[in-house]
């Protein structure tokens, strides 16, 4: 469940936010929620914990390993959800405020970088050569597969599936050719008709929605849904890790399983 490295040095917390946020460059992105410290806990941070989404889950195992800092992709304060601190967002921060910890969380950032972010990971766990982007801020990445001998839709399912943990919903033929794939992690599956545009023939994200279905049919283009979670696994891992060599401190990669 854990994939721990051990350091002995320490980073203050707001040293480590300003990193961040010159690394990720969160002041090119209009987003759907604050990027950088969420929540503030002790200033000086030895000890971090990652994660997809800062579940409870998620905020008790890194109060247990007495954690002095959470790096997620998903956090809170989304736009136009209910402002105020009641059920299971009090229960939330008030975990993160009774163990003094601090929530860091990036979401579109972490989507966009070009080598630590969840596209490039993704590519990388599948052995995606990436050749372009598309989409707003480039959001949305297109390639080709490494591997010779993965030729069709249904062999590149059957390889998702070993490389990510589960088989992906496939809409379109399996027989079909591979030719230029693009990708976008996580609920990106309004992004299909951008990806047609920009000519490909194969498109991969996490979810699914039910007008997904037709325009896949009736493009002709292949529409893989892998997961939100299981697409979104990598980019925050590879981000803990980076921050790890980077200040010399503690990380813990902890994955909370979702069947999503």
């Amino acid at each position: 469940m854990n994939q721990i490295e051990m350091h002995p040095q320490t980073v203050s917390r707001e040293q480590l936010a300003q990193f961040l946020a010159e690394e990720l460059q969160i002041n090119r992105f209009r987003d759907y929620c604050p990027n950088g410290v969420q929540v503030e806990g002790r200033s000086e941070i030895k000890r971090i914990v990652s994660g997809v989404t800062a579940s409870l889950a998620l905020l008790e195992e890194a109060a247990r390993l007495n954690a002095d800092a959470i790096l997620v992709h998903h956090g809170y304060f989304w736009r136009g959800e209910d402002m105020r601190v009641i059920g299971q967002k009090q229960r939330r921060l008030k975990l993160l405020l009774a163990q003094d910890i601090s929530l860091f969380a990036y979401h579109l950032p972490l989507d966009m970088h070009a080598q630590l972010g969840n596209n490039a990971q993704l590519a990388q766990r599948l052995d995606l050569r990436p050749e372009g982007r598309f989409g707003e801020d480039d959001l949305g990445w297109t390639g080709v597969i490494s591997d010779a001998l993965i030729k069709t839709v249904g062999q590149f399912a059957v390889h998702i599936e070993q490389r990510l943990g589960r088989l992906p919903l496939v809409i379109g033929d399996p027989e079909q050719t591979l030719g230029k794939i693009a990708w976008c992690t996580g609920a990106a599956q309004n992004m299909l008709d951008q990806a047609i545009n920009a000519g490909a023939n194969v498109y991969l994200s996490g979810e699914i929605s039910e007008p997904t279905v037709h325009l896949a049919r009736e493009s002709g283009v292949s529409y893989m849904a892998c997961g939100h979670h299981a697409t979104e696994r990598y980019g925050v891992k590879a981000l803990g890790e980076f921050v790890a060599r980077r200040f010399g401190i503690e990380h813990h990669f902890v994955d909370i399983p979702n069947p999503v």
